[in-house]
């Protein structure tokens, strides 16, 4: 009996054994608290394994009873061996993998294996940066963090020819590429001020997940040139969304000139069954500036939710709001005529305007995205995008007489102060549908593609406003740099609403795209594409023009090109693409004659590679763009429309562009940029032959290295970057043609080239707690960004801060 009953209860046993089985949940993240998508966990000795899922988190069902060895590993990432004791359910696992030695596939140091945020948005095919035929850079938020950056300047000049266009006293920032003044910038996918000329917006970084560059013609994702569809390229600056796991930061950053910023961001699950999250970020920004009486205020927040009904489905709910006001700054003056470059550096206890000035923007955009997998090859993506932009402004100008003016001439120290203001409501938005297919196989040949259909809409208003002095002359007073300056406006002075010189405009847009990359053969792809466009305005009203009814353009944009692959590393591409603008279809010459359509060629052709087991890429890129039919107002001395339009002839663009990006060792990493651009006026009625567009540099050059401490000193990490912007011309060499600053027949100056140095360090003390020290143009480098004369503004001046940051 003994024996029968041990018999049993050793049965038991094992019949208990075997059907005591656990679940094991939880999520993988890298040591900066990021989950990372697809890693693989595998049970040693138990055949059990799985891939985690885009974000992180995985699920093993029917684990026995036992102590086992996990293996995890993901490509970017330190294989990890952790021992875990299984005697029940565990579901909130964390396994945690630190960095290898493998590129990012974000292309400047994100988030390993996956592509950035929203970057479907903008090119519309499911393909990582380095596989899309066009150029495109990714700015992740750990480049952000890493450089403390604040701005859009800061965080694109890590991009090769990339540069500022103008800050329009300091209030806005406008962004140029390839030669083409103020490309579009966007926010996850729709422009945020439409103005054609780009005039820039302001930006927080506290909501930013990455920065997306893409170089050159863009219209067969984006529509027509001369607007999203811009041969120079677009910037799109894509928002934070939730994670469905816990976590988040805060941090305060404090300055040189009085700045204070503290930055939160929190985010996590808000159901047990992870199927809603959410995330929050936002910043409270202040600031004096190196200049006296001139500082700025900003709140900004950023929430956003995501809903995952089932495994196939997720939507997304987004809306970003900013609030910026700051005091307009002229900078300082020219001394010297049109021709020479003798700007001042006015003393920063001197300020040419008033301290009662102030710029107010308030920018709110919102975001609903769905993605639904119809199978392992199919995936329809959508999209609704708007932004509504309010800015008013009321501030001094101080300019010179002469000329257009009609007032006397003065010293070359003093300049006449008028005040103004101006206002605008600025409503954009986009709905965009795709079907985009990954690995769809047709016999011998495989296809990535995306057809997809948008619509766009567009509605501006600009209110203008007429100023009345206490006196009857047309201005409030006379300044001279060398004396004090009164900054206390007059009593008296007033603005009020002039509807005579109110402005607008409202246009809609429909578009339809297709896009296929064609795998031939596992080393060579091709590229074809066609988009078109159709462009409606409803309402149109400019200072001395009208549209009168609708008008309705439509244009056809192609684009071809390959991708060769001739040994693993190595990749040469080629591509052709077009853009167009049929809105100056209608545009009529002295005679009556219509003008024609305004069109960009864009041949483009270089080499991509990849080193050191993928550690190390090397990109160069040549590329060349030729306009045609380019229209300009014909304006009289006084700068009045005179009604009809001048034909501009070609223009060209072309350079060579070199990247590198990556690590050179498993601890240095290095982003280095070098741009040669040659922009030129050819057969041009208005510019001289060979002339420079404004404001366009022949070179520009970036580099930033920056290496972690293993071992010894760990913990410590230390950067170092230089940033060079060449000499470009403040203004157009004009023949015949007349705009503010302009003399007809004189060489404008050039602004001086100007390198700085920024240096950082940061010590971690734990994987939460972290401080960072750091100090921005630490030589003082003395540097002028500038439009036309209206605005000569200086670069920051040497500036020191720290961050500290607690992450969780």
């Amino acid at each position: 009996m003994k024996k029968i009953l041990s018999i049993l209860l050793l049965s038991c046993g094992i019949i208990h054994f075997a059907y005591s089985q656990a679940t094991l949940k939880g999520i993988v993240k890298s040591n900066t608290n990021e989950a990372i998508p697809y890693a693989s966990i595998s049970i040693n000795g138990a055949k059990l394994g799985t891939n985690a899922s885009t974000d992180g988190t995985f699920t093993i069902n029917n684990v026995p009873f036992s102590t086992y060895k996990i293996i995890i590993s993901a490509v970017g990432y330190k294989k990890t061996i952790q021992e875990i004791n299984v005697n029940g359910d565990l579901l909130d696992i964390i396994f945690i993998l630190e960095e290898g030695d493998e590129l990012d596939e974000i292309e400047l140091f994100g988030s390993r294996n996956k592509r950035a945020e929203k970057l479907e948005t903008l090119t519309r095919l499911p393909l990582a940066p380095n596989e899309q035929l066009q150029s495109i850079s990714i700015l992740s938020n750990k480049l952000i963090e890493q450089q403390n950056a604040l701005t859009l300047s800061d965080v694109t000049k890590n991009v090769a020819g990339v540069y500022t266009f103008a800050t329009y006293g300091n209030i806005r920032e406008s962004m140029s590429l390839r030669g083409y003044r103020g490309i579009p910038l966007l926010k996850n996918g729709v422009r945020i001020n439409s103005d054609f000329r780009g005039i820039g917006v302001i930006t927080d970084m506290a909501g930013v997940d990455n920065i997306q560059v893409l170089k050159g013609v863009s219209a067969i994702s984006q529509g027509l040139g001369g607007d999203l569809g811009s041969a120079g390229g677009v910037i799109n600056i894509v928002t934070k969304t939730p994670k469905f796991y816990d976590g988040g930061e805060i941090s305060l950053r404090a300055g040189s000139f009085g700045m204070v910023r503290p930055v939160f961001d929190f985010y996590g699950p808000l159901d047990k069954k992870k199927t809603v999250a959410f995330r929050v970020a936002g910043s409270y920004d202040r600031a004096d500036s190196y200049r006296v009486k001139v500082n700025s205020e900003r709140f900004y927040i950023n929430p956003s939710i995501a809903w995952k009904p089932n495994d196939k489905t997720k939507i997304f709910f987004e809306m970003d709001y900013m609030d910026d006001s700051r005091t307009p700054d002229q900078g300082t003056i020219n001394l010297g005529d049109y021709a020479t470059n003798n700007i001042l550096k006015l003393p920063d206890n001197k300020f040419l305007g008033f301290e009662s000035d102030r710029a107010n923007s308030v920018n709110t955009t919102y975001a609903v995205r769905f993605e639904r997998e119809i199978n392992d090859h199919l995936k329809i993506k959508g999209g609704y995008f708007a932004s509504d932009l309010e800015t008013y402004s009321e501030t001094s100008y101080a300019f010179e007489g002469g000329g257009r003016t009609g007032l006397p001439e003065l010293a070359s120290t003093q300049r006449y102060r008028e005040y103004y203001a101006d206002g605008r409501k600025d409503k954009n938005s986009v709905l965009q549908i795709d079907l985009v297919g990954k690995d769809v196989k047709t016999g011998a040949l495989k296809h990535t593609f995306q057809v997809g259909i948008d619509y766009r809409n567009t509605n501006f208003d600009n209110t203008a406003y007429i100023t009345t002095y206490p006196n009857t002359d047309a201005y409030i007073d006379i300044i001279d740099v060398n004396q004090p300056i009164n900054n206390i406006l007059p009593e008296g002075v007033s603005v009020a609403p002039n509807p005579a010189r109110a402005s607008g405009s409202q246009t809609k847009s429909y578009g339809f795209t297709i896009q296929d990359k064609v795998s031939i053969t596992s080393w060579a792809d091709v590229f074809l594409g066609i988009r078109y466009t159709s462009l409606e305005r409803t309402k149109g009203n400019f200072i001395g023009r009208s549209l009168t009814g609708a008008k309705r353009d439509d244009a056809f944009n192609p684009l071809m090109g390959f991708n060769i692959k001739p040994i693993e590393n190595i990749i040469v591409f080629g591509s052709y693409a077009s853009s167009s603008n049929p809105m100056t279809s209608f545009y009529r010459d002295i005679d009556g004659n219509e003008l024609g359509t305004e069109r960009w060629d864009q041949f483009e052709t270089g080499i991509k590679s990849t080193w050191f087991d993928k550690a190390l890429r090397f990109n160069v890129t040549y590329f060349s763009t030729y306009s045609k039919n380019l229209n300009l107002e014909a304006i009289d001395a006084a700068g009045t429309f005179l009604g009809y339009y001048l034909k501009g002839g070609e223009d060209t663009r072309s350079g060579v562009e070199v990247e590198l990006i990556g690590r050179i060792l498993p601890n240095l990493e290095i982003i280095g940029g070098y741009s040669y651009l040659d922009a030129k006026y050819k057969d041009h009625i208005s510019y001289y032959f060979n002339s420079s567009p404004i404001n366009t540099p022949k070179h520009t050059a970036n580099l930033w290295l920056h290496y972690g401490f293993k071992n010894v000193l760990d913990g410590l990490s230390l950067g170092a970057g230089a940033y060079y912007l060449g000499e470009r011309p403040h203004n157009v060499w004009s023949r015949n043609y007349t705009h503010t600053g302009v003399v007809p027949g004189v060489k404008p100056f050039d602004l001086k080239a100007y390198t700085t140095v920024n240096v950082q360090a940061s010590y971690k003390f734990n994987n939460a707690l972290s401080l960072d020290v750091f100090g921005n143009n630490i030589f003082n480098e003395l540097g002028f960004n500038a439009y036309r004369t209206v605005y000569i503004n200086r670069i920051q001046p040497a500036s020191f801060g720290s961050t500290l940051r607690y992450k969780f």
